[in-house]
């Protein structure tokens, strides 16, 4: 596909359709945050219920991520095969299913089922979402929209303690309305879903010309319309082959690099957050109350990342994050054993840092360095590596506390932000303001030199 002929469509201003777009590819972020974070209320209640081991609420905590990891690969593919639209819709409706299941279980393992089908959906939603709005998405806003999907990941998360105050008069219940809650958003969501079309990228680089020109033709845009060719040819190079060889094996191993350093640390701090403050709080309003101000300070770093990610661009975001996450959590190992005041403000910090920069280009990155032909896959490839962060820190931290402590548990997590940074310097380019197409002739016809 030539790198002119979505021209039209990159450098158009925002429309009412890339606002719809972007809110409904953010509400999936959104339920993936909520329904990801639910855990973290419901272990404290269930653990005690249900007389858990460390290693059973550990693998309770992962097994939604678990699904993740397995949905991102599964359905990215299908994504890139089948279209972006059929699966854009089949996952909430999976997502619905399996939460109102997940509301009425009567033990662990039961619960464990449900959150790792959950986790297909949610993985699902990651690779489909997130292409999508990447193939409408005017290229000098194509940042900041895209970031918004991390951002509302944080707000999700954040809404969770949030209702779990408000629910806390349930009591054991509170955590099995919260799901249903969640299952009731996702219908909403799912009915909103069926006015978008499919994405005209994707259908001009499958061979569908007619139906791409329709498509942007029905949106207004004649101009791009008229110079999709005729003879655009269907790909069928396996997307594998593609991703795992140069010219693009090198974009594939700094996107699954970075995010999996990424969700190592974060995941393993903040799906614990209520536990690691129990830690020096016996209160579990306390540890609900620490834990909405540390989401509400991640959801802050989120958006203040939305608002310069098109401005100063994704490389400074990425390295800034990581090196701010890096020195929070240093500081917050070598004291050892901190108050309640100082756990919070240290996480927070490392929070803010995080969804500013990682937190946010992780779904930037893999949407824009790869071709439409493999785009979802990439995304699926990079979310699934990037749950196995998350399962590594989930599983392990329980067990790991209890028998490092938490204060040598953290140095793990400052491991990871070393690595991760590490990676940003060396690999990390710089996409700002660039069409998919002339990324992709860049990423597919030479190895990429950084850009600082």
């Amino acid at each position: 596909m030539s790198r002119d002929a979505f021209s039209v469509l990159d450098s158009t201003d925002l429309t009412a359709f890339h606002r719809r777009v972007t809110v409904l590819s953010a509400a999936g972020m959104f339920l993936d945050g909520y329904d990801i974070t639910v855990i973290a209320v419901a272990l404290p209640t269930v653990t005690k219920q249900w007389h858990l081991s460390s290693l059973m609420s550990g693998a309770l905590t992962a097994s939604a991520v678990i699904g993740m990891f397995v949905g991102a690969l599964v359905f990215g593919r299908l994504t890139d095969r089948l279209g972006r639209k059929k699966m854009y819709l089949v996952n909430l409706i999976g997502f619905v299913a399996f939460a109102v299941l997940a509301a009425f279980t009567q033990d662990a393992w039961q619960l464990l089922v449900c959150r790792f089908l959950l986790g297909l959906a949610l993985g699902a939603d990651y690779t489909i979402s997130t292409s999508l709005l990447a193939e409408y998405a005017p290229a000098r806003r194509r940042g900041s929209l895209m970031c918004r999907l991390g951002a509302t990941w944080f707000v999700g998360a954040a809404c969770t303690y949030l209702f779990a105050l408000l629910l806390l008069p349930l009591g054991e219940y509170t955590w099995r309305a919260m799901l249903l809650l969640g299952a009731i958003f996702a219908l909403i969501v799912l009915w909103m879903r069926r006015s978008i079309p499919e994405s005209p990228r994707w259908l001009a680089a499958r061979g569908h010309t007619d139906r791409a020109r329709a498509v942007l033709t029905e949106l207004g845009d004649t101009a791009t319309a008229a110079t999709i060719a005729d003879n655009a040819a269907a790909q069928h190079n396996s997307p594998w082959r593609t991703l795992l060889t140069l010219p693009l094996l090198r974009m594939t191993l700094f996107c699954c690099g970075f995010w999996f350093m990424y969700t190592l640390a974060y995941y393993g701090i903040t799906l614990y957050t209520p536990t690691i403050l129990k830690q020096v709080t016996t209160s579990t309003a306390g540890s609900y109350t620490g834990s909405l101000i540390i989401a509400l300070v991640g959801v802050a770093g989120a958006f203040t990342g939305v608002a310069l990610v098109d401005r100063v661009g994704r490389r400074p975001l990425l390295i800034t994050g990581f090196a701010g996450m890096l020195t929070a959590l240093t500081i917050l190992a070598l004291l050892g054993s901190p108050g309640l005041a100082a756990l919070v403000i240290l996480l927070g910090i490392a929070v803010l840092f995080a969804n500013s920069g990682p937190g946010i280009v992780n779904l930037v990155y893999p949407s824009e360095v790869f071709p439409t032909a493999v785009r979802a896959t990439a995304n699926g490839l990079g979310t699934a590596v990037s749950r196995i962060g998350a399962i590594t820190g989930t599983l392990l931290l329980p067990t790991l506390i209890n028998a490092w402590g938490l204060h040598n548990v953290l140095w793990i997590f400052v491991a990871a932000g070393a690595i991760g940074l590490t990676i940003a310097i060396t690999l990390a380019p710089e996409t700002k303001g660039r069409t998919l197409e002339e990324l992709t002739e860049t990423h597919t016809a030479a190895p990429e030199k950084v850009v600082g």
